[in-house]
């Protein structure tokens, strides 16, 4: 089950925007939905919205506040904060709900409102 250590460690591939490491974290069939976007399926299309999310911002940062863990499932809370490309920040608090498969992320869900972000 996901630690400390292993949420720090997802949190940082955002944060560092190395998508290839962040998918290494999901199932090939995972179901991706942020915020109230459209969910999407799979690794491919997971990585093409991350990446086109954290190409129209300067950057991330993530502070995890608290996590627990179900038997097939994870939640952490924290706080992120965005730079916009014009250098600005804005700080939201974020819970990612997880369903979890064979140690992998099956279902990733962000609930967040960053509707300020553009």
């Amino acid at each position: 089950m996901p630690d400390k250590g292993w949420w720090t460690s997802l949190l940082a591939t955002v944060d560092a925007k190395d998508v290839p490491a962040f998918l290494s974290y999901l199932t090939d069939d995972a179901e991706f939905r942020f915020g109230n976007g459209p969910a999407v399926v799979g690794r491919e299309a997971v990585g093409g919205l991350v990446e086109g999310f954290l190409g129209a911002i300067g950057g991330t940062h993530h502070a995890l506040t608290r996590h627990w863990e179900g038997e097939d499932s994870a939640v952490g809370e924290g706080i992120v904060t965005y730079t916009r490309l014009d250098g600005t920040t804005l700080t939201v608090p974020f819970v990612n709900v997880f369903d979890l498969r064979d140690g992998r992320v099956a279902r990733y869900l962000i609930y967040i409102d960053n509707r300020e972000l553009f």
